[in-house]
């Protein structure tokens, strides 16, 4: 379980909750008669630009596209929308403290098993140690930034919100802990078997190759031997292992042809 994954997980996480609470509070905002907004728009429009002031084309567009964004938000206000918006804000607060805790359990057990196991990665243990410091940093820095915007700065409801989840995910947060924990430890453990195993078979490799080299260096060395003996005394014939004196007296005798 990669925590710079996790990390960016809970870090997305927090950026829709964000954007989500400003929607909620502009949608919130825009709800009932949008006609006293958009006079209140109008007003402070040509306030700033009065008649011998005209504005520019890119700041009445500007001007246009607002009115037409109020427009928007008090549609969705009236339709309602900002309720699938705050279940949305649930979902994505969810995910946040969910992959939160996962990155802090794993945090822990890499800090645990640094004072047990040598460290083998690519990375310095410096460097992982570092890593691991600042990104709980963040995500501290990340909470406490979720709490203030639900809390202090979004519509009473959206920190009750914030409240229940918060308070729902640290009960679960302590039992996925654990259980994480021992995820962790197992497939740490399974690794652990399989690059043992990857040694072994690699070892087995190697002396199979010592030992194919071995023979075919012997077997080499004995067909040169064998031809060497051939060049230098042929009445020991041509096969591969020489012939014996008993063969070669017999092979030197007359051959009497008796017949059938």
């Amino acid at each position: 379980m990669d925590p710079i994954t996790l990390f960016a997980l809970a870090n997305g996480a927090v950026s829709a909750v964000k954007a989500g609470c400003k929607l909620y509070k502009d949608i919130k905002g825009a709800a009932g008669e949008v006609r006293d907004v958009l006079k209140d728009l109008d007003a402070q429009f040509q306030k700033i630009h009065p008649a011998d002031k005209p504005p520019t084309v890119a700041q009445k567009n500007a001007y246009i596209q607002e009115k037409n964004r109020v427009i928007e938000l008090n549609k969705k206000a009236n339709a309602e929308e900002h309720t699938g918006l705050y279940t949305e804000i649930g979902e994505h607060l969810g995910a946040y403290y969910d992959n939160m805790h996962k990155c802090m359990a794993v945090f822990e057990e890499e800090e645990r098993r640094s004072r047990t196991e040598v460290y083998t990665g690519d990375a310095s243990l410096g460097k992982r140690a570092l890593q691991r410091v600042l990104m709980k940093k963040q995500l501290e820095h990340m909470e406490a930034e979720l709490r203030e915007i639900m809390v202090y700065q979004s519509p009473p409801e959206l920190g009750a919100l914030h409240t229940e989840v918060e308070t729902m995910m640290a009960t679960m947060g302590k039992q996925q802990k654990v259980l994480l924990t021992k995820q962790i430890q197992a497939q740490a453990m399974h690794e652990k078997r399989r690059q043992a195993k990857i040694k072994r078979l690699k070892e087995e490799a190697m002396w199979g190759v010592v030992l194919l080299v071995a023979i075919f260096t012997i077997a080499g060395a004995m067909l040169y031997v064998a031809h060497d003996r051939q060049q230098k005394y042929p009445q020991y014939g041509d096969g591969f292992f020489p012939k014996s004196e008993k063969e070669r007296r017999r092979e030197a005798e007359p051959q009497i042809y008796i017949g059938r």
